[in-house]
């Protein structure tokens, strides 16, 4: 696995469990660092991530399905975390 330089950006070639594993860290701590909201990184990770879960024939727009395929065993159910939803302000 390795970065590389390309002009201004940085290409990477990363294990599919490293990049779920950083993307679960991330999006636990948004609230916290709001700044990593909008990011380019963050976006393409995901749609990335989403994309192999897609392939893989996971249900992305549910929220149980996407969290097992990413690895959060003990990820709350939608039901019961909407009514603790927050919204974060940037």
């Amino acid at each position: 696995m390795s970065f590389e330089s390309r002009s201004e950006a940085v290409v990477g070639a990363h294990l599919l469990s490293d990049l779920k594993t950083v993307y679960r860290v991330l999006h636990a701590h948004l609230g916290e660092h709001t700044e990593l909201m909008d990011t380019d990184f963050l976006i393409e990770l995901q749609t990335y991530l989403q994309r192999e879960a897609a392939a893989e024939g996971v249900d992305v727009s549910h929220h149980g399905a996407w969290d097992a395929w990413l690895g959060n065993v003990d990820a709350t159910p939608c039901e019961d975390r909407l009514p603790r939803r927050r919204t974060i302000d940037p």
